[in-house]
């Protein structure tokens, strides 16, 4: 019983994930700023990815995503000491806005049709927010729709929220092929292919769901940026 105790506990699956948004004076100092921490100070487990957000309601943020680690690493890792945070106050707060966000994300194996650590340098991120009462059914929903994704080639990672705010799934395109793929003749469109996979009584009922499931969505496109990112 131990050893399967152990795996379950080191699972690094955990992403956090922080927004950040720079004076508009200082763009150019808050990115060198932000490349010279995270390449200093975080690597291993807690190593950044720096994204720009380039369209939805933080356009002109960037998003750092931390890890993946596992949640007894995150619990014992700590603020990472006095230096470290003195030099993100002095260097790289100080260029920022007060505008933040900050959240957990554990990555779902089972729903997603990519690794955890496949990456792309482009991406889209719909976040899905579902009712009460209805984590279940869209879990179901979504392991359906895998199916689709898995027939069209399609590179999709999903995590699910964890304490950080409204519950939600983020439904996350990771373009292998670039934004062309976003193109309406690069694939099917979506109902085609949903019948294709679960037929036209599944189209129908997947529709239904969504009414009935989902309180809110929104969506937004993001590119990675490696030079500001840890090495």
């Amino acid at each position: 019983m131990v050893v399967p105790l152990c795996t379950i506990a080191q699972n690094k699956n955990v992403v956090s994930s922080s927004r950040y948004f720079p004076k508009g004076d200082k763009i150019q100092q808050s990115e060198k700023a932000l490349a010279a921490h995270a390449q200093k100070y975080h690597n291993g487990d807690f190593h950044w990815r720096v994204f720009t957000v380039e369209t939805g309601p933080d356009a002109g943020g960037y998003m750092v995503v931390e890890g993946p680690a596992s949640w007894d690493a995150t619990d014992k890792r700590g603020d990472l000491g006095k230096v470290h945070m003195d030099d993100w106050a002095g260097t790289v707060q100080v260029l920022l806005t007060e505008k933040s966000s900050n959240s957990f994300f554990t990555f779902r194996t089972d729903l997603s049709t990519v690794q955890l650590t496949d990456y792309s340098d482009k991406v889209a991120i719909n976040h899905v927010y579902y009712k009460p009462g209805y984590y279940g059914d869209v879990q179901e929903s979504i392991g359906n729709m895998k199916k689709v994704w898995e027939q069209s080639n399609q590179t999709i990672a999903v995590y699910e929220s964890s304490s950080s705010g409204e519950s939600q799934f983020l439904i996350v395109t990771r373009y292998k092929q670039g934004l062309k793929e976003r193109d309406s003749g690069f694939r099917e469109a979506l109902p085609v292919r949903y019948v294709k996979a679960h037929g036209a009584e599944g189209w129908n009922k997947y529709i239904d769901g969504l009414k009935q499931m989902v309180s809110n969505t929104w969506a937004e496109i993001l590119y990675y940026k490696p030079e500001l990112s840890s090495k």
